[in-house]
């Protein structure tokens, strides 16, 4: 089956996925922050993830609008390689050995969210951006001014 008549929507789906990964980071920084909503693991705490939190949140709002979104995004990319391996493969409060497989150490959607702002970091925010508004976007990334 050929989905060749979905590429003209490419640059559009950019940017709603950028928005999207933006809000979902968004929500755990709210979460982590100000405890909207309520989740027991978030309940009290410690410094590291409170700063993750204020991380995902201030960032997490800029890829939402698309401001700053490759730089955003790159620095998110490596807040979730460093959550995935510091909270979830070397667990910093348990102890026991190191578990690899994302599987069974919970860390699927930190590798996922960290591969997904790496592309964001390299394709850039998209057409519908404040990045794009500005002019900060190109032909080469699918900025507001690419000719298609």
């Amino acid at each position: 089956m050929n989905f060749s008549y979905l590429s003209r929507y490419q640059p559009v789906l950019l940017s709603l996925f950028r928005f999207i990964t933006g809000l979902l980071l968004f929500q755990y920084g709210m979460t982590k922050l100000f405890h909207i909503p309520m989740v027991a693991m978030f309940a009290n705490p410690p410094p590291l993830i409170w700063t993750a939190g204020l991380i995902e949140l201030v960032l997490g709002a800029a890829l939402m609008i698309g401001l700053f979104s490759r730089l955003s995004a790159f620095v998110l990319s490596g807040e979730m390689a460093f959550a995935y391996f510091i909270g979830h493969v070397f667990h910093i409060s348990k102890e026991g050995p190191p578990v690899f497989l994302p599987l069974l150490n919970g860390g699927t959607a930190a590798i996922l969210f960290c591969f997904a702002c790496l592309y964001l970091a390299a394709a850039g925010g998209g057409p519908v951006s404040v990045d794009a508004l500005l002019g900060k976007e190109n032909e080469a990334t699918g900025g507001a001014f690419a000719r298609r």
